[in-house]
């Protein structure tokens, strides 16, 4: 078994092997991260062509669909998958044994998983701050200066007890990933005496009653339009939980909804959407979502993300109200908008977002793909309409990716959901895939009603 702060330390590694292109300025701008893991267990062993939802959490999705095309696509034309093998049912595949999908995101998603409750006293915060007076003398703590802000420190109990991520990092790398972050190795654990002063403030702690909230944290996600409205009152009265919310940022607004409303959606249609599910036995879903070290609260995680569909019935076979495992990790995200603001000094300009989204995945051919507004990073006005302009993980690159898959495969393998004559657009291919469009009724008419449709003729490209 894996800990989050191995699942974190493993993707802010990934991000900062990275090219700089569309990073953040240090000291200016900041930035989410989020990705798709894939856990294996070894054996004996432990116009669709413009991004509209550039949130850090579709971004990795999207990356994970065009990896598991590539996956599919080598399965069904004979070639080794690391993901699928032969499934029951002609033209049907299903991940293989041992394989398990996590989510990771540095930041409690956009919406209603972010309504996180502000406690009046610090120790019930979702993250609370460690201050100088607090450190015990005799560890090796320092003190981070900053609200919510609790130095990272690696864990050394049990890490070769845990399986190994699908990485070409060895043993040796997967430590020393700690030391380029900062974080001290296991050797430089704090003395013992140090640790029981720390375990007699833990305790203190606990006796210590939890008060109950005096406000929460605001999400910038409005409500969708036609539903209940936030009441906007002072105090914990500002937001009204539970409620689909469209996604917050910059740009020209948008339906797209968001991430804590798309995660609980994946949480019961499964994070592969409609294309793949014709191939697929069943759908598949994160067994796990880790968040980095921010505001937090457990309560509204799993509000957000499992109790809103926890009574969705008459799912057709192969789908169902999943609960993926929530944690948190103790790991902040160098990049993130704290750290960010902490780091900024004088005439660097104001802190703002990072204006770029950077997608890798592991694939065969170009990994890596940056965008700005939508399009590819750097692209010409008068390249704007065209497959240059593209982004790799755009509805328009993802459907060319399926139809690959399509190619491939022979047609007498075919599955019966894509034996239909008519099925030219993505449209007509996304309808097709009757058992997931199923699935996707009974969960809008029993939990999602106001889930805004998307306009057919934007979706009727080849």
């Amino acid at each position: 078994m894996w800990t989050a702060d191995e699942i974190t330390q493993l993707c802010y590694q990934r991000f900062s092997e990275l090219p700089k292109r569309g990073k953040p300025e240090p000291g200016r701008e900041w930035t989410l991260l989020a990705a798709v893991i894939k856990v294996s267990v070894l054996p004996n062993q432990e116009k669709g062509d413009v991004l509209n939802d550039s949130h850090a959490e579709v971004i990795a999705r999207r990356g994970c669909i065009r990896y598991l095309t590539e996956q599919l696509r080598r399965a069904v034309s004979g070639q080794d998958s690391s993901v699928f093998c032969q499934g029951e049912g002609r033209g049907k595949w299903k991940m293989k044994s041992g394989v398990s999908f996590v989510f990771f995101t540095s930041h409690t998603p956009c919406g209603d998983a972010s309504i996180v409750p502000i406690m009046t006293d610090i120790q019930s915060q979702p993250c609370p701050p460690v201050r100088s007076e607090e450190i015990p003398h005799g560890t090796n703590e320092k003190p981070e200066g900053r609200n919510q802000k609790r130095r990272a420190e690696t864990q050394d109990d049990g890490i070769n007890k845990h399986s190994r991520f699908k990485t070409e990092a060895k043993s040796d790398d997967w430590l020393q990933c700690g030391r380029s972050l900062g974080v001290r190795p296991p050797a430089e654990s704090p003395v013992p005496e140090g640790e029981n002063a720390l375990a007699n403030v833990v305790l203190k702690q606990k006796d210590s009653a939890p008060k109950e909230p005096e406000d929460v944290h605001r999400t910038g996600a409005k409500c969708v339009p036609g539903g209940p409205e936030d009441p906007r009152q002072p105090g914990i009265g500002y937001h009204s939980t539970g409620l689909l919310r469209v996604k917050p940022g910059r740009g020209e607004p948008t339906l797209s909804l968001c991430c804590s409303d798309k995660l609980a959606r994946w949480g019961v249609l499964g994070f592969q959407g409609a294309l793949l599910s014709h191939y697929l036995q069943g759908a598949i879903y994160f067994s796990a979502i880790v968040v980095g070290k921010c505001p937090y609260s457990h309560q509204a995680m799993q509000r957000a993300l499992i109790t809103r569909c926890s009574d969705v019935k008459a799912l057709p076979v192969g789908f169902s109200v999943h609960a993926p495992e929530l944690l948190q990790s103790s790991l902040e995200f160098v990049h993130s908008q704290a750290q960010t603001e902490h780091s900024h000094q004088p005439g660097q300009g104001r802190v703002s977002p990072c204006g770029a989204a950077i997608s890798w995945c592991a694939v065969s051919d170009q990994p890596l793909d940056v965008t700005a507004n939508g399009y590819k990073h750097g692209v010409t006005k008068k390249a704007l309409g065209t497959s240059k302009a593209r982004s790799l993980i755009c509805k328009v690159e993802l459907f060319h990716a399926f139809l690959s898959v399509l190619a491939a495969n022979d047609k007498s393998c075919l599955p019966e959901s894509l034996r239909g004559e008519d099925l030219q657009t993505y449209w007509d291919y996304k309808q097709a895939a009757q058992l997931y469009q199923q699935a996707w009724l009974q969960l809008r008419s029993q939990a999602f009603p106001l889930w805004p449709r998307s306009d057919r003729d934007l979706l009727l490209f080849h």
